[in-house]
């Protein structure tokens, strides 16, 4: 017969289990919810037209995206005329884009563009009021803005600003100027908008623009136009995805570590249970039966409530991803009914799995188990356990060596395979290292020989599997999270050096709410600016960033600069497309000519571009490129009217904030994932010290008894709580340590800069003391209740 204090033990850490699978459940629903869901939708500058042809698409590499190689001028204006000639087809137009933002604004991406007003009619907005633009310093504007026909606007331009008139308003976003001023801002023609006669069937005309455009584009219809969303959109949806897999497998993981401790330390405290089960005829098969049963109960109640959750939730979640820069504005997540089945099947698989290792425990339990009634654990470390736990630390230690040698991209798959290694084999051998830390860490508590103090030391060191399964759950959450962020912390320190060393300059010339330095603010700066382009070469014609430099680039990189026809190239791209020095390469600028430059510098790999052009190449043939940077290079401090929209900030600030988006992205991402850890880490801490306490009433009632107030009773209870915890931070520490050291010596000997280590001491404060709080509180509450309760 089970006891109330068995059952409630058990209740206990059944409920524990079933809040991991859920949640764990609940993520994976929604993850998979929102990596299934598209959500790009077409433009609403382009979406007027039925059909639309885009030029050919060139090669992509992971994590980059860029827009499709622009056709050549000729090659787009003939390709427009055959266009329009087909049968219903009232008009072929071209699209082109350049910079352009009202001053004094701060605009999303996809709002700060120009157009041709020939364009407009792609369009399924019109004009709100007032009449094209018909001279060159007319333009139309989006009404939200809040201009009216009449007034002057001044628009920023890559030239500079514009003074113009508003000639009209539309009822959506972008600028739209006469085609001629548009020619002389834009580049190249990558779409091309066909615009039907009424009642045309646009399949028909669709498919007669495949046969005229052959091999030189796609032709796009229906929801397939979606794929000229902005590239924006598309890598943040990218990395967004990123994001969401990472946090998916992290919690599949964490459950199946959460069930697996939590089931096993609820199979240590039932061995008298299971003992005398054994007594009465039960056999291994039946116990381990009896166990995958439990497990398969909680985990399919668990699955069902998570899937459920995830699926109500999933709304949510997409608004805080487009929130926090991770989708795109707009998205929308949509309902697949398989989705939650198949997490719901995933759900059940995990807590089987990690209720195996338990099930195996609980069939080798003896009948002789039924008379036992001390908490004494005379065997905590199997052989098995032993060897296991060795090799896991073993290969952490190889990989933490590895990681000290190893280059960039290898050095973060190390460093992370350190510390999972070193976890691992941590938590295992936990039972083999509880008595001699433990007896380090209470070494100050001899000092005071009192009941408490000796019932705190000899409780851990004797329910040695209690203190093991609440140790383990700390020290994985500390592991990583003091890994996570003290590695993404330590390495935007290097990258920061890394840039700021590179540069010889006086001050930088940065962009203040624009995306760019306009011809204008350049010219007021004496030394080197990085004209931003992108070319494309090779036979794919690969995407490469560019940049158009000056004479002084000499002075601020130590490069000879190009000039005429010649360019520089760093050796990861020489590398990739058979280019030396001396040699001729081809490539395609932003109007879509082709120009054949010779090499005159191949470059390291850590310069910010991968191409370097003369500046006036790149200006010939990308009227709308603007500056990332420009650096002074003499020392009195250069003037900047406030109409420019610039500032000049010291190197050191430029180089910490040149990825400002991008490290604030990745501190989100750290964000998340430490606190899906952490969240679990709850869960398991709660859990196990709950189940710990509710089976410890008897405990409480001995210490009564024996005199002990209870005051003591919950101090002492609060008090071994606490050192598990330090246990727990000081192994999760020991963990990582070996990681973050091998990744400074790593980015050391690759930078061949002095790289410190920089912990992230808020966060590993928090997590501690996190989870000190939390485990105190599942001790100390729990028992009130049971003082409360005895006579």
């Amino acid at each position: 017969m089970i006891s109330l204090a068995t059952a409630r033990e058990r209740w206990t850490s059944f409920l524990g289990c079933f809040v991991a699978v859920a949640l764990g459940v609940a993520v994976v629903t929604m993850s998979a919810l929102v990596l299934l869901s598209d959500g790009a939708k077409v433009p609403e500058r382009l979406a007027g037209a039925p059909v639309l042809v885009q030029s050919p698409a060139g090669t992509q590499t992971g994590g980059v995206f860029t827009e499709n190689p622009p056709w050549a001028p000729q090659s787009a204006e003939e390709l427009r005329r055959e266009l329009a000639r087909l049968p219903g087809v009232v008009d072929a137009v071209p699209d082109r884009s350049f910079y352009a933002q009202a001053a004094d604004t701060e605009q999303r991406r996809g709002e700060r563009q120009g157009h041709p007003w020939s364009a407009a009619a792609l369009a399924e907005y019109g004009l709100s009021e007032g009449r094209p633009p018909v001279t060159a310093d007319e333009i139309v504007v989006d009404r939200s803005l809040g201009f009216t026909p009449g007034e002057p606007v001044t628009v920023l331009t890559a030239r500079g600003p514009q003074r113009f008139s508003v000639s009209g308003t539309m009822n959506g976003p972008g600028y739209y100027v006469t085609d001629r001023w548009a020619a002389e801002l834009a580049g190249g023609v990558r779409t091309i908008g066909l615009l039907l006669e009424s009642g045309t069937d646009a399949t028909r005309v669709a498919a007669a623009a495949r046969r005229a455009v052959g091999g030189d584009g796609t032709v796009l219809t229906g929801a397939s136009r979606e794929a000229l969303a902005p590239k924006q959109d598309e890598m943040t949806r990218w990395i967004g995805g990123q994001v969401l897999t990472a946090i998916a497998l992290l919690s599949a993981f964490v459950t199946v570590f959460v069930v697996s401790s939590t089931f096993a330390f609820a199979v240590a405290g039932r061995r008298r249970e299971f003992g005398l089960l054994r007594t009465i005829g039960a056999t291994p098969r039946q116990l381990k039966r009896l166990v995958y049963g439990e497990a398969l109960a909680v985990g399919a109640v668990g699955a069902a409530a998570g899937a459920l959750l995830g699926v109500v939730l999933a709304p949510t979640m997409t608004g805080v991803l487009i929130d926090a820069g991770f989708q795109p504005a707009g998205f929308e997540v949509s309902l697949r009914w398989w989705v939650p089945v198949a997490a719901f099947a995933t759900g059940v698989v995990v807590a089987l799995v990690g209720v195996g290792a338990a099930s195996r425990r609980a069939s080798r339990v003896k009948p002789l188990e039924a008379m036992r009634e001390a908490a004494v654990d005379n065997r905590p470390m199997t052989r098995r356990r032993r060897v296991a736990g060795l090799a896991a630390t073993g290969v952490g230690a190889v990989c933490s060596v590895g990681t000290a040698f190893a280059g960039a991209d290898a050095l973060v798959l190390l460093a992370l395979g350190t510390a999972m290694s070193l976890t691992t084999g941590l938590t295992l051998l936990a039972p083999g290292l509880v008595g001699p830390v433990i007896g380090a860490l209470t070494r100050p508590l001899a000092r005071h020989p009192g009941a408490p103090a000796v019932l705190v030391r000899e409780n851990m060191i004797t329910a040695v599997r209690r203190t093991s399964a609440t140790v383990a759950p700390v020290l994985a959450t500390v592991a990583f999270a003091v890994l996570i962020t003290s590695t993404v912390q330590t390495t935007q320190n290097a990258d920061t050096a890394r840039q700021a060393a590179a540069v010889r300059a006086e001050a930088a010339v940065v962009p203040r709410g624009t995306p760019g330095l306009s011809d204008a603010a350049v010219a007021r700066v004496e030394g080197a600016s990085l004209l931003s382009t992108t070319v494309y070469g090779g036979d794919g014609r690969a995407a490469l960033s560019a940049a158009g430099v000056s004479s002084a680039f000499e002075r601020v990189y130590a490069v000879p600069p190009p000039q005429g026809d010649t360019v520089v190239v760093t050796a990861a791209v020489a590398a990739a497309h058979g280019w030396r020095k001396g040699q001729v390469a081809s490539l395609t600028l932003e109007d879509g000519r082709t120009r054949r430059l010779r090499v005159t510098a191949v470059v390291d790999d850590s310069m910010p571009y991968q191409v370097f052009l003369p500046r006036d190449v790149v200006r010939d043939h990308d009227p709308s490129a603007l500056a990332d940077v420009a650096y002074r290079t003499t020392p009195a401090p250069t003037p900047l009217p406030a109409g420019l929209s610039a500032d000049e900030i010291s190197v050191e600030a430029y180089a910490a904030s040149d990825d400002a988006e991008e490290d604030r992205l990745v501190w989100i991402f750290t964000l998340l994932l430490v606190a899906v850890s952490a969240g679990y880490t709850a869960i398991a801490v709660a859990s196990t010290v709950l189940t710990a306490t509710a089976g410890r009433v008897r405990d409480v009632r001995v210490l009564r008894l024996s005199g002990a107030t209870p005051r003591q009773v919950l101090l002492t209870l609060a008090a071994e709580t606490c050192c598990v915890v330090a246990l727990g931070a000081a192994l999760g520490l020991a963990a990582a340590a070996p990681a973050l050291f091998g990744t400074v010596h790593g980015l050391r000997e690759e930078l061949g800069l002095p790289v410190e280590l920089s912990l992230a001491w808020p966060w590993l404060t928090g997590v501690v003391a996190g989870c000190l709080l939390l485990g105190t509180a599942a001790t100390v509450l729990p028992a009130r209740v049971v003082l409360r309760r005895l006579p």
